[in-house]
């Protein structure tokens, strides 16, 4: 049995109390999730019992899919992971983090794993509570110690890790030819452990992984109450000692009466087996373990499932075929990646509502990834191969067998989602919103008569005849003044927390109109409304691809927080990466999946909170495969807070990711600043300076002098009273004193300057942001481009605030900008709450892009109290625009992306009115109050 993992945190997260039911009457197995629509993750797969659950492996996005599917995984008691990597424990972070927040005190669970398991626990506990990981075992010992009795332990080929009235489960542990416990030839992990070297780590599979074997007991046989009356005058407590198995003596007091006298023959109970087989290198330890083994060829023990989460091309290899063929009328389900390949999505809430907004605009909401070919039913043509596999299905969507009660044990497809048909849905749409069929024929010839090279008057005559027709509301017609922080303010504010870079912090209450504020209107497009960096602009310039909205945690509608920018040729970039964002990067590209990810070339991340950064593991591991197997392989370049570097390298122990980083604050300037300081850096290296007495020039000075006036890393405080206290959510880079700089990532500096150079960008700028400690946003602008009248100009310039209050130097570094993505985490309504969780309330978003001069600001990070539309009242702007799910927007489309806003207006009207009586209904509330 593993050892329990000691609690590193103050405090202990109880588990769910439940008692164990030895009469159960209802057992199953459900498959919660194949990755049909993407084929993204492993499967998980839930062990139900009446007071029992049981969960094998939480890749990414099981969050999503219990929330979608109503599943309550505060009741799960334990997670059983057949492999400890980002493919099967990607979602157990986002999980851990769920669970904690539960109730007053929290909820925990027993995570039971390979040993390769502490390595995850550890690199978790650079940003999950230490208390919400305690109860972790690890199994199977220390591949390659040279502790001879945890060597031992190693070379076992099972272990029985739970045994009680409900269930006993086993680990068969299947290792990889490649990787034999011996001190000659010890594992990665085990190196890195008996040296303090840095080495690199060799490319090998994966050590162990794990089939579970899950034996329910038998089921006693009906109590017979006429064969009892023969031995006994009356009922009574004897009744129930012979149930539970123990011999009475008859009324007559001579007779003994045995179990057997009186109850119908036990039924054996059901056996469940899961197994993972990865690779061809670990069937010759799965087709000789003798666990596994004593279940076949009519032995003692019948089976009565195995479900297969083994790839496709594993589990179709003859070997691997014939092994399957020996568990005589075992039900078996394949699950593993490749078995099929079905456009039926995983998240259909979600899907549902980006086939509407299809509707409305396929350029901006393209539905791609999610029309794949159909499905490719490999299993018929293996059952066609083997006549013998005729008990064989196809794993599905919560496709269920039922282990209890034994009268209908089998298959049971009635929780099986129907089938899912997006043109179904779109025209559904029309007829409960008749409206939008002319509302979205408008826009499409708007959007067809419209071009950035060429604006016709026919298209200023749509665009006001598109406004005309949506704009109902007074408030989209009206002018509303535009403000802008006085940056002279002495009154403090509790909706702006504007923060200035190098002072005390600043809130302000006096704010200031802005000369020539402009119009809510939608305005007629023209040359001279297009700004020169967008003139002439092709499609294959860049486009934003919105793979997350929401904050916190994922919802039904939204994913947590991750952006990608295709560049095209040159490659992409994404800003911040929550779980699953790969699997949202698989739905937006579909099969050309695999060659955006070969194209990524650099990865920014906000800060270290889970909804920001889980993803970028899993999403690191699968470009590492991809080039690999192509044969060109580079690192990708992560820019991140210093925690995300204890997290990654912790992590990296376990599974090589393929990549080199720099830290955040080593990118808080741009490259004209940084010129100054490498000048100074390089005539110390040249120049022979003597330093005499009198001399006020050094060449430490010099570079001191010049880094400090930049304000770069390793920051130090003034005294004692600045450092922000222990738990406090703030941003200590903006604190008075924070502005001393002791030495600069030159090696991190050339990569980036090379990592841009590749992707035709003339900086990558990090900003301190008024969230939590080490949190920033990011400004990136294209290099300059020689326009359509032969001038060369400035280009573009896009900048997203991570999360955020309002704040002075976001604001500063916006100016001018292309694009402004800030967060509008609350509606207007609700100030007390941004201002205690460092968010933005919609208005104030609005305000940064609009005292920065920004020519369109895209919303995002809402609150998941607004599933699928925030908010609208008359602090939108005809600059204003929100994204979705799924939402590609090419720079080609900037000018026309605000004609949206009124069709999405009317395609949630019904949600937006639902919004307005629970505020009301709130507000009334607190009146009676």
């Amino acid at each position: 049995m593993g050892k329990k993992a000691r609690p590193t945190g103050p405090k202990q997260l109880s588990l769910r109390n439940v008692m164990t039911n030895p009469s159960s009457t209802i057992s199953f197995v459900q498959i919660l999730g194949t990755g049909m629509d993407t084929g993204d993750t492993s499967p998980c797969v839930l062990l139900f019992f009446d007071q029992r659950r049981f969960i094998f492996n939480a890749g990414e996005g099981l969050q999503r899919f219990c929330i979608e599917h109503k599943i309550k995984l505060s009741k799960i008691d334990h997670i059983f992971l057949t492999r400890v990597c980002s493919e099967t424990a990607g979602g157990l972070p986002g999980l851990l983090l769920t669970l904690a927040g539960i109730g007053d005190a929290g909820m925990a669970v027993n995570i039971w794993g390979p040993s390769e398991l502490k390595y995850l626990v550890d690199a978790m506990r650079t940003f999950v509570p230490g208390a919400s990981v305690v109860h972790t075992h690890s199994f199977g010992g220390s591949v390659g110690s040279r502790n001879e009795g945890t060597k031992a332990q190693a070379e076992k080929s099972s272990e029985v890790l739970l045994e009680d009235d409900v269930v006993k489960i086993t680990a068969v542990l299947l290792r990889s030819q490649t990787s034999l416990p011996s001190d000659k030839k010890r594992s990665k992990r085990a190196r890195v452990e008996e040296t303090t070297a840095e080495s690199s780590f060799a490319d090998e599979s994966y050590d162990v992984s794990v089939a579970y074997v899950c034996e329910l007991p038998e089921v006693k046989g009906r109590f017979d109450i006429e064969k009892a009356r023969k031995f006994f005058n009356r009922p009574g407590p004897h009744y129930g000692l012979l149930q539970s198995g123990k011999s009475v003596l008859a009324s007559d007091g001579v007779t003994m009466v045995h179990p057997e006298d009186v109850m119908d023959p036990s039924s054996p109970g059901p056996i469940f087996i899961l197994v993972d087989c990865p690779t061809a290198a670990y069937i010759p330890a799965l087709i000789t373990n003798p666990v596994l083994c004593s279940f076949q060829d009519q032995g003692s023990k019948q089976v009565t499932l195995v479900v297969h989460i083994s790839p496709a091309s594993i589990s179709q290899l003859p070997e691997y075929q014939s092994w399957m063929s020996r568990f005589a009328g075992a039900q078996h389900v394949m699950t593993g990646h490749g078995t099929l390949n079905m456009s039926q999505p995983v998240l259909k809430s979600s899907a549902r509502v980006v086939s509407r907004l299809n509707r409305i605009c396929p350029q901006v909401f393209p539905i791609s990834g999610l029309q794949s070919s159909g499905r490719q039913d490999q299993i018929k043509d293996t059952q066609e191969k083997d006549s013998s596999l005729d008990l064989i299905s196809v794993g599905e969507n919560l496709l269920k067998f039922r282990l209890r009660p034994l009268s209908s044990l089998g298959l049971d497809r009635s929780a099986v989602p129907e089938p899912f048909s997006m043109q179904h849905v779109q025209d559904q749409m029309l007829l409960d919103i008749p409206e939008l069929l002319e509302a979205t024929n408008k826009i499409s010839d708007f959007w067809k008569s419209t071009s950035i090279e060429s604006v016709s008057a026919d298209a200023l005559v749509s665009m006001d005849e598109v406004t005309k027709y949506y704009c109902e509301e007074p408030w989209l017609m009206e002018s509303t003044p535009v403000t802008r922080t006085n940056h002279a303010g002495t009154t403090a504010a509790p909706s702006s927390d504007i923060v200035e870079l190098h002072g005390e912090n600043h809130e302000s209450e006096v704010q200031e109109t802005v000369a020539g504020s402009k119009s809510l209107t939608l305005n007629k497009i023209s040359l001279e409304d297009i700004p020169p960096c967008l003139q002439g602009i092709t499609r294959e310039e860049m486009e934003i691809v919105f793979l997350g909205t929401g904050s916190s945690q994922p919802s039904k509608y939204r994913n947590v927080s991750a952006i990608y920018m295709h560049l095209f040729e040159r490659g992409g970039i994404i800003l911040d990466c929550g779980e699953g964002s790969y699997a949202q990067l698989r739905r937006r590209y579909g099969s050309q999946t695999d060659d955006v990810l070969a194209g990524l070339k650099l990865v920014w991340i906000s800060h270290i909170h889970a909804d920001h950064h889980t993803g970028l593991v899993r999403i690191l591991a699968v470009r590492k495969a991809i080039l690999e197997a192509r044969g060109a392989f580079s690192p990708v370049l992560v820019i991140g807070p210093k925690q995300l570097k204890r997290f990654l390298d912790a992590y990296g122990q376990l599974e090589d990711l393929g990549m080199e980083f720099v830290d955040c604050s080593q990118t808080t300037y741009d490259a004209d600043d940084i010129a100054e300081v490498e000048q100074a850096a390089s005539r110390s290296d040249t120049e022979d300076i003597v330093e005499t007495p009198n001399s006020s020039r050094s060449p430490e000075k010099e570079i001191a002098t010049a880094s400090s006036r930049i304000g770069l890393v390793r920051r130090s405080y003034s005294n004692s009273k600045t450092s922000p206290k222990k738990g406090q959510m703030r941003n200590y880079w903006l604190l008075p004193g924070a502005n001393l700089m002791e030495g600069i990532d030159w090696s991190g500096r050339d990569k980036l300057r090379k990592t841009l150079s590749s992707l035709k960008l003339a900086s990558l700028t990090s900003v301190p942001v008024v969230h939590c400690p080490h949190a920033f946003g990011v400004v990136l602008e294209s290099e300059a481009r020689t326009q359509p009248d032969g001038k060369r100009r400035k280009g573009w310039k896009i900048v997203y605030s991570g999360d955020t209050r309002p704040c002075q130097a976001l604001v500063d570094a916006s100016e001018g900008a292309t694009v402004l993505i800030h967060e509008a985490t609350f509606d207007d309504s609700m100030p007390e709450e941004a201002y205690a969780k460092k968010h933005s309330l919609t208005r104030e978003a609005i305000e940064t892009g609009v005292s920065a001069g920004v020519y369109r600001t895209i919303l995002t990070h809402f609150s998941q109290r607004y599933p699928k539309i925030p908010v609208f009242d008359d602090s939108y702007t005809s600059q204003t625009c929100i994204a979705f799910d799924m939402m590609s927007v090419n720079l080609a489309d900037l000018p026309l992306l605000p004609s949206l806003l009124p069709a999405l207006k009317l395609l949630f009207k019904d949600d937006m009115a639902s919004m307005e009586e629970e505020k009301e209904e709130v507000t009334e509330e607190a009146m009676v109050l």
